[in-house]
């Protein structure tokens, strides 16, 4: 079973991670009640995350696919990875301990003062955690991005059901946190933050730019036609059009439960040509993740 929450009132968001509106939610509504166990709620989420992240790569590092292999193995090696990675977590000495310190220090300086365990000192059992503990954090400007388009992301969310995160996390990787947007020829900008092209059914206006697409696995520059939009609204509201309405993206609808499946599916259904577009996006959605459970 999963370690038991140190509250009561975490006992909702404890029961896997929140890495999906709802389960977000509640432990954002727990937090306001207890600020103190949300320290405590938070760390070991993103302890659960990284367990998620190292089960992963370890299983893709040591197995092969077979002919056996399909969504439904892919979905349920997923969800055993998760489990895994709520058992392996919370417990005493662990990396959930160190990043507790490190929110409360950044919440309370004073409370951060207190000496490291000997158990973690000199022990090189603990130095890899130690050194995911003091990974870099997200940046002020990855930050503002999160801020600047959470309500247009809500709102599309409350109406499709795609968690607003996973899209303002898609819109920060396409445009690499807002610093390469898509303008038009006359230098305005597009306001499409997801990539799409204006295929030969668009009527509306168009950025023509010079892109990098994937041709058997190898990077090629290629001159591509862009869907162009009067504001952020409208690409969100459009992009959330292409992923409910198009038969391609069904199975992405099916996985919202986690950031790392949604992610596949995107690859799977041929969204991008990038052959690691699923990693590298399902490694800034859960950036994005963290950044809105920071900002509430």
């Amino acid at each position: 079973m999963p370690p038991v929450a140190a509250n009561p009132s975490f006992a909702s968001a404890a029961s896997g991670l929140a890495a999906d509106a709802r389960t977000l939610d509640a432990l954002r509504r727990s937090a306001e009640r207890d600020p103190r166990g949300a320290l405590k709620e938070t760390a070991r989420q993103f302890e659960a995350l990284f367990m998620r992240e190292l089960l992963k790569s370890m299983r893709e590092a040591t197995m092969k696919s077979g002919l056996l292999d399909n969504e439904g193995s892919e979905l349920g090696m997923d969800l055993l990875d998760e489990q895994w990675a709520l058992k392996m977590t919370g417990l005493p000495g662990g990396l959930s301990e160190m990043i507790e310190r490190q929110l409360r220090q950044q919440v309370d300086p004073k409370a951060g003062q207190t000496a490291v365990p000997p158990a973690v000192q000199g022990d090189p059992t603990t130095a890899p955690a130690a050194a995911a503990a003091a990974a870099p954090q997200p940046s002020p400007a990855q930050a503002a991005f999160v801020n600047k388009h959470r309500e247009a992301a809500q709102q599309v969310a409350r109406e499709t059901g795609i968690p607003a995160a996973f899209m303002i996390g898609q819109a920060a990787h396409e445009t690499g946190w807002g610093r390469s947007e898509i303008r038009t020829p006359d230098g305005r900008n597009s306001h499409n933050l997801f990539g799409i092209k204006a295929g030969p059914g668009w009527t509306g206006k168009v950025a023509e730019i010079t892109t990098t697409e994937y041709v058997d696995g190898e990077p090629r520059k290629v001159t591509a036609r862009f869907r162009a939009y009067d504001s952020y609204a409208d690409a969100f509201r459009d992009y959330a059009r292409l992923i409910t309405s198009s038969p391609r993206y069904q199975a992405v609808l099916r996985n919202l439960h986690s950031a790392q499946a949604f992610a596949q599916q995107l690859q799977q259904a041929g969204y991008a040509t990038d052959p690691q577009y699923a990693t590298k996006l399902s490694r800034v959605i859960n950036t994005t993740l963290q950044l809105q459970r920071a900002l509430g």
